[in-house]
């Protein structure tokens, strides 16, 4: 089934089921499934591996971030 086809069939659907139907789609788009999950944090991974490369941001040691937390806990 083609877009064509798919959206006509879609628009015969009574008023409640076509509004469902919108939401579903709609959410869709919020929600990355999977493999653009794993493509949008490999993006991002690479452009936080970039900044840290090229000195552009203050990196902190994993121990003072950890003994931060458990001040902060506290």
């Amino acid at each position: 089934m083609n877009f064509s086809q798919l959206e006509s069939a879609a628009l015969t659907l009574p008023l409640e089921q076509r509004a469902a139907l919108a939401q579903r789609l709609l959410l869709s788009l919020e929600e990355p499934n999977d493999a653009e999950f794993d493509r949008l944090w490999g993006e991002e991974s690479a452009r936080r591996a970039d900044a840290c490369d090229a000195g552009l941001v203050q990196t902190i040691p994993g121990e003072a971030v950890a003994a931060k937390a458990r001040a902060l806990l506290k």
